[in-house]
């Protein structure tokens, strides 16, 4: 009886050894092979009210690659058959490297393309191109654009919240092993015309860098991420018609003003009086 209990004690700390050792292999392993694996920057360039692009550079580190190419091969052609989708472009720099352009009209184009890029939903998507589309963690992105016309300008509150909490390697006890900071590390960029400001509150307190017209958040992972930002763009059909009204003023003042007070436009013909009859 004795010895029994001594070998199912022993063989309990074997095992409790064995799990230990075994999650510090786990966490050494992903930290190796997945550290810094992906760097993910994406850009709004609002160039004008009519013309914009949203631009992300791709960028594999050689550890994720090597870990999982089939993975890695099929999420980036998933990338691109969306953009393309959108009536965007890719061009692949390298094995590692890739940068996707997808151009938008205004705002609601911005945010319509933007929401369905990064959430896709295709109900009539066959079994074969489901088969294509990688398993990776469900990551929530909600941008939505606010616009105001005030005649010369356009007034523009974009609000992007990106939830990364769903990134990371957990245990089957749900314990967190790599912290999604070792695995992924994701910007956003806003360039516009005239500069923008962020919006300051408690949801809202990652403060971006600025570059000239241009702000830069570096998105937490593993948290919850919110921005609101308020821009201005230059509106060309308001300040083409103010245009058209000035000068329409100022051909009207020339006309029935100025040239007649300088004696110029003003003189009557000549009136001819009728001959005498015979």
């Amino acid at each position: 009886m004795l010895a029994a209990s001594t070998r199912f004690s022993l063989m309990r700390t074997i095992r409790t050894i064995w799990s230990r050792w075994r999650l510090l292999w786990v966490i050494f392993l992903a930290s190796l092979l997945l550290s810094g694996c992906v760097e993910y920057d994406v850009g709004v360039n609002f160039e004008s009210q009519t013309h914009g692009e949203i631009v992300q550079h791709i960028q594999l580190g050689e550890q994720l690659r090597s870990f999982s190419s089939l993975t890695v091969q099929q999420w980036l052609d998933s990338v691109k058959r969306r953009s393309q989708q959108l009536g965007g472009r890719t061009q692949r720099i390298s094995e590692q490297e890739m940068i996707v352009t997808i151009p938008f009209n205004n705002g609601a184009e911005l945010e319509e393309k933007f929401n369905q890029f990064f959430n896709p939903v295709d109900s009539k998507k066959s079994r074969s191109e489901a088969k294509l589309e990688p398993e990776l963690p469900e990551i929530q992105s909600h941008l939505t654009v606010n616009q105001n016309n005030w005649l010369f300008a356009i007034r523009n509150r974009l609000i992007y919240d990106l939830d990364l909490r769903s990134l990371g390697v957990r245990s089957s006890d749900g314990n967190i092993l790599v912290s999604p900071g070792e695995l992924v590390d994701v910007k956003f960029s806003l360039n516009t015309p005239w500069g923008a400001r962020t919006i300051q509150s408690a949801a809202n307190d990652n403060s971006p860098e600025e570059q000239g017209n241009q702000l830069i958040w570096a998105f937490k992972p593993g948290q919850l991420n919110h921005l609101e930002t308020v821009f201005w763009v230059p509106s060309p059909i308001g300040i083409g018609a103010f245009v058209i009204i000035l000068l329409v003023a100022a051909g009207g003042y020339l006309k029935y003003q100025l040239l007649p007070a300088l004696g110029i436009g003003s003189r009557r013909k000549p009136t001819v009086s009728p001959k005498p009859l015979a």
